[in-house]
C-alpha cells in the first residue's frame, strides 16, 4: 500500500512540474478552435507548435480575442442547440466561463469592436453585442433572415454585415439618427438586405472598405458588393462549390476561398478578378486566418485534422500544424 501511494505521489510530482513548465502565450500566436475535441489550441507563431489546448465549451465553431490579446471568446453554435459564449484568458491558460446568451440561440460568427463582442444569433435571426466590462448583453437586432451565420463591424461601429445563408443574402446594417419619437437625435439602425447568389456564408470586407466579396456555397460563385451603393457590381463564375471562407490578404490583392468538400483553397486576383491558382490543401477547409504581416495564411483542413500553412508569396503548402480533430474557427492574437 505504501508503495503505491508512493507511486501516486511520485505521478502527481511529475504531473505538476509538466504543468508548472508550461509555456506562457507569446505575445503573437494563433487560436485554433478542433470541434470534434471542444477544445481551444493555442499555437506559437515562431515555432508553429501546440503550447496548450483549453476547454471551449460545447460544440466551438468561431473564435474572436480581444484588442488587447488577453482574453478569447467562442462561440458555442450546435445549429441553435447552444446559446453561449465561452470566455478564455488567453495569459492564465484558463477556461473561464460562458457567458448565457438566453434566446439568442446558435450563436455563430463573431467580431471584436469598440471594446464589444458582436456576435450572430442564427437560430434567433438575430445579431447582439456583449459588453465585457458590464457582464450583459447591451443590444440586440433582428435581421429577418435566415441563418444569420458570419459578421463584420467596421472599426467606427457605423456599419454592420451579415451573411444570411438560407435566405442567400446579405445584410448591411448602418447607424443613423432615429425619426421617431421626441428625440430626434436618437440612433437607430437601418438594413439594406442585397440579394447574392445560394448558401452566401464566407465573406470578407476589402481592406480600403469599398467592396464586400461573398462566396456563395450552392452555386459556386462570388459576388461583389458596392459598400457605398448597397449593391451588387459583379458576380464571379469561380467554381468554388461547397465554399466556407473567403478572406483578403492584408494587401488587399488576392483573396482565398475556403471549399468544406473541395481539395482545394482557390486563389483570386482582386484586380483582375481572375482565379490564378488552386492549392490543393486537403480533402476540405474551412477556417482561414491571415498572418497580419501578409506572409502566411493558416487554413483549417476539417477532415484531415490539420491546419495547413501557405506561404502567400509561393502561394504553396509549405506545412501543417496538428491542433486536434476537426479544426474549425481561428483567430490570430497580438498581445498589447
Amino acid at each position: 500500500m505504501k508503495t503505491v501511494f508512493t507511486s501516486l505521489l511520485l505521478l502527481v510530482g511529475i504531473f505538476g512540474a509538466c504543468f508548472a513548465c508550461a509555456e506562457d502565450t507569446p505575445a503573437a500566436a494563433l487560436l485554433v478552435l478542433a470541434k470534434h475535441d471542444a477544445m481551444l489550441a493555442i499555437v506559437d507563431s515562431s515555432s508553429l507548435k501546440v503550447i496548450a489546448r483549453l476547454p471551449a465549451g460545447n460544440d466551438p465553431h468561431e473564435v474572436i480575442v480581444s484588442a488587447d490579446g488577453k482574453t478569447a471568446y467562442v462561440s458555442n453554435y450546435g445549429f441553435g442547440a447552444y446559446n453561449t459564449l465561452t470566455v478564455v484568458d488567453l495569459v492564465a491558460q484558463k477556461t473561464l466561463t460562458s457567458i448565457d446568451l438566453g434566446p439568442l440561440r446558435g450563436p455563430h460568427g463573431l467580431a471584436f469592436a469598440g471594446g464589444r463582442v458582436w456576435f450572430t444569433a442564427e437560430a434567433a435571426k438575430a445579431i447582439g453585442s456583449y459588453d465585457p466590462a458590464g457582464g450583459r448583453v447591451d443590444w440586440i437586432l433582428g435581421t429577418g433572415q435566415n441563418r444569420t451565420h458570419m459578421i463584420y463591424v467596421s472599426p467606427d461601429l457605423q456599419r454592420i454585415v451579415t451573411t444570411n445563408v438560407s435566405s442567400s443574402t446579405v445584410s448591411i446594417i448602418e447607424k443613423t439618427t432615429g425619426n421617431f419619437g421626441p428625440d430626434p437625435a436618437r440612433l437607430d439602425w437601418n438594413e439594406t438586405v442585397v440579394r447574392v447568389g445560394n448558401g452566401s456564408e464566407g465573406f470578407d470586407v476589402s481592406p480600403d472598405g469599398k467592396e464586400i466579396w461573398v462566396a456563395n456555397a450552392g452555386d459556386g460563385t462570388v459576388s461583389i458588393i458596392d459598400f457605398a451603393s448597397k449593391q451588387v457590381t459583379q458576380t464571379l463564375a469561380a467554381d468554388v462549390n461547397t465554399a466556407n471562407r473567403l478572406k483578403f490578404t492584408p494587401d488587399g490583392k488576392l483573396v482565398l476561398i475556403s471549399a468544406l468538400r473541395g481539395a482545394d483553397v482557390t486563389v483570386i486576383d482582386a484586380a483582375s478578378r481572375r482565379t490564378i491558382k488552386r492549392i490543393a490543401v486537403g480533402h476540405g477547409s474551412a477556417g482561414i486566418v491571415m498572418q497580419p504581416d501578409g506572409a502566411r495564411a493558416f487554413v483549417a483542413c476539417s477532415p484531415d485534422g490539420y491546419v495547413a500553412i501557405i506561404d502567400l508569396q509561393k502561394l504553396e503548402v509549405v506545412g501543417h500544424i496538428e491542433a486536434g480533430e476537426n479544426p474549425d474557427g481561428m483567430a490570430w492574437v497580438v498581445r498589447r
